[in-house]
């Protein structure tokens, strides 16, 4: 089957959060997770039929979600795991909310790794927790997670990890020697990890996702994997994400804040999210064959014809890290929207404020073309 992945669709006037940012502004928004691509033909075919069910009441989550979920683990990963460790979350954030809070005591910390996605920075401060950030290396244009500075970062008090792979927004796929690093110094420091693979099925490269809990029984019990078909099938306002916690405490700990303050996932969310696992396969390769096409046409581009911004090769995601240190800008983020280009900024992913911007390139060739000649435009007009 083909997929259209090159139509423009119009997302303005609709709730769109990408797109109202810059309502009655012409501006291009390569800003929040979201790809401006239509689902998977089969998740919009069951979202159809349960909708014209008629009745939309409180939903449960069906044992065949979880053994959808069991299947599609073992098959992706080559990692076996049983219905009983996945606890259903309407959301990532909300599960790195419920993590920060579940383990250890107000005041405690949470080590992350920065730069990284800023709901890792704000979690454990929403949870009276105290955040202690490691920052990354980048060696040879490539970020690394640095062993020393997180050795320097980690406090008598620090209690939990925060881990992002494939992680946002350097792009990096972490290699098993990398994991297996992790695993040893959370294990030496007694920390509970909060794995973020939301992203682990779109690796661009030629290379596998390792889930960390995977690496060994004592990795395992003291990891709780976020994992979710929002970012792969592009259905994030569905709400459907779940934790995997193989260790039957951490499961208890992680499960009473989870009662009672976290709403269920929405029913379409777990239509939308059973439809991607299990019919959504031949779309998601053909995503990412279009993906790796703009991933490639952004790096060249950018080296090519924006001299004073960089980045380190994407390996996985649809975001790019750029660095733009060298314009000296007092305000990165302000500048390319005066020149119709809406990106994120750095200080919100832990970063300096005029040294970094996020661009998303889950849109069509034509959008990604359009905003980077705008950008070219921008740094000729200064």
């Amino acid at each position: 089957m083909n997929f259209d992945f090159d139509t423009v669709i119009d997302r303005r006037g609709t709730d769109s959060r990408k797109w109202h940012r810059y309502t009655g502004r012409d501006i291009i928004p390569l800003w929040v997770a979201d790809m401006d691509f239509l689902a998977p033909p089969a998740v919009v075919a069951a979202l159809h039929r349960r909708i014209d069910h008629g009745i939309y009441g409180y939903g449960v989550a069906l044992p065949k979600m979880n053994a959808t979920v069991v299947d599609y683990t073992q098959q992706r990963y080559g990692w076996k795991i049983e219905s009983e460790w996945i606890v259903w979350l309407p959301g990532l954030v909300c599960g790195l909310n419920v993590a920060a809070g579940a383990f250890g005591e107000p005041g405690d910390a949470v080590l992350c790794c920065t730069p990284v996605y800023p709901p890792f920075l704000k979690a454990p401060v929403f949870q009276q927790r105290t955040v202690v950030a490691a920052p990354m290396a980048l060696r040879n244009g490539r970020y690394e997670l640095d062993l020393a500075a997180m050795e320097c970062a980690v406090t008598p008090r620090t209690r939990a990890f925060f881990l992002c792979n494939p992680h946002n927004p350097v792009g990096r796929v972490f290699t098993r020697a990398e994991l297996e690093q992790v695993a040893a110094f959370c294990e030496r420091h007694n920390l509970i990890i909060t794995s973020d693979e939301i992203h682990c099925d779109l690796i661009l490269d030629d290379r596998p996702h390792i889930p960390l809990a995977s690496l060994s029984p004592a990795a395992a019990a003291r990891t709780i994997t976020l994992m979710a078909p929002s970012k792969t099938y592009n259905i994030p306002g569905l709400g459907c994400s779940y934790a995997i916690i193989p260790d039957a405490t951490l499961r208890r700990q992680f499960e009473p804040p989870y009662g009672g303050i976290v709403p269920d996932v929405n029913i379409l969310g777990h239509v939308a999210g059973d439809a991607a696992y299990r019919h959504g396969e031949e779309w998601r390769q053909a995503l990412l064959v279009y993906l790796r096409g703009n991933r490639d046409f952004l790096e060249s581009f950018v080296a090519r014809e924006l001299p004073g911004i960089t980045l380190p090769h994407v390996e996985a995601t649809y975001l790019a890290w750029l660095d733009v240190s060298a314009l000296h800008l007092e305000n990165p983020a302000e500048f390319f929207e005066q020149h119709g280009v809406g990106l994120s900024g750095g200080a919100a992913f832990g970063g300096a404020p005029s040294a970094h911007l996020r661009l998303n390139f889950g849109c069509p060739r034509a959008t990604l073309r359009e905003a980077l000649a705008r950008m070219l435009r921008a740094l000729a007009a200064r």
